[in-house]
């Protein structure tokens, strides 16, 4: 009996690790431009003291570990540090117009039989072209009165079917948060889809437990998972396990890119990224080119140079396979093909 209870009470203390191992990998991101250049083997000059000011790094250990030491060009690494390109002049503080387009605070509707909510300020990383770097995220008070006033805005207009959970990162929210929203949602019965935006899965794996799988699985609306994969060396076994995770939920697996300069515009590099997308069942759903943020205009790729990129994987590959081309123009009913 001892023996019985003594395994038993490991199977529970290894659940209960397996549950919280996400938010250590959170608590113990590199947090500091000069510790992730120690961390990496390269020189402190190559931050920027004020780019990291403007915006601070967050790089969790997973996400290091896949970053080439000692070299300055690795595709990862121009994601996640702030250099001193990022303090040239020009770009804007709202590139997609976010701010103008709030139902109420933290609800925004930009297109047709959608509304987006920002369910949070909190992300898995901190991207350098990220066009919401400077969201003023404290002026949402995120958390259940907040939602209370979604659901009233989502019951009083039936013509929204679909909510999508951005932020931040909705995943950033641990399984109890998620799963009353997530049910206050599901309780409109006009709302047929909920999708949501993350990093998490790529990121930080182990976010992708076993609740959080039967979460997904339990919502009556369809739940679409759109990913955020830029470069094929963001993918590891564990990102591959997280994404068969999701997959057993139901959930339709989707993939966004953004197009930037220096980390992934290059045929070879995204036509091979689509290839293991699609063999993981993953759909490439957009290529964005760059919403023009302040402190990452570096990152900007022409648009002559964007369309040839795009048309050279039409030839590559299947039509499922590629993903479409598009801006978001602030004021447009939907985003704009190149």
């Amino acid at each position: 009996m001892e023996k019985i209870l003594l395994t038993e009470r490991n199977s529970v203390e290894a659940t209960l690790a397996a549950k919280s191992r996400w938010q250590h990998s959170l608590r113990t991101a590199v947090r500091s431009g000069i510790e992730l250049c120690r961390r990496l083997d390269l020189p402190p000059e190559a931050v920027s003291p004020s780019a990291e000011k403007d915006f601070p790094v967050f790089v969790p250990e997973e996400y290091l570990q896949r970053i080439r030491p000692g070299d300055l060009t690795d595709p990862l690494l121009r994601q996640v540090l702030p250099a001193p390109d990022e303090t040239l002049p020009g770009g804007q503080l709202d590139p997609v117009g976010d701010l103008q387009v709030q139902r109420t605070a933290g609800m925004l509707q930009k297109y047709a039989g959608r509304a987006l909510v920002i369910t949070t300020g909190a992300c898995a990383i901190h991207c350098r072209y990220c066009f919401r770097r400077h969201f003023p995220y404290s002026q949402v008070a995120v958390g259940p009165a907040t939602w209370a006033h979604w659901m009233d805005q989502l019951q009083a207009d039936p013509s929204i079917d679909e909510v999508i959970l951005s932020g931040g990162d909705p995943l950033s929210l641990v399984d109890g948060q998620l799963q009353r929203l997530l049910a206050a949602i599901d309780a409109v019965p006009t709302v047929r889809r909920i999708r949501i935006h993350t990093r998490f899965p790529v990121v930080i794996p182990s976010r992708v437990t076993e609740e959080l799988i039967e979460l997904l699985r339990a919502s009556r609306a369809a739940v679409y998972c759109v990913l955020h994969v830029n470069h094929g060396q963001e993918i590891d076994d564990a990102v591959r396990a997280a994404i068969v995770g999701i997959r057993r939920s139901g959930a339709v697996l989707l993939n966004q890119s953004v197009l930037l300069r220096g980390v992934n515009d290059d045929v070879e590099v995204l036509a091979s990224l689509n290839r293991e997308l699609v063999d993981m069942g993953v759909l490439p759903y957009y290529l964005h080119q760059l919403d023009p943020v302040r402190g990452a205009l570096h990152f900007e790729v022409g648009d002559d140079r964007a369309r040839e990129i795009w048309n050279e994987l039409v030839r590559q590959l299947p039509g499922y396979a590629v993903p479409r081309l598009v801006r978001e123009v602030p004021g447009e009913p939907s985003k704009t093909p190149l």
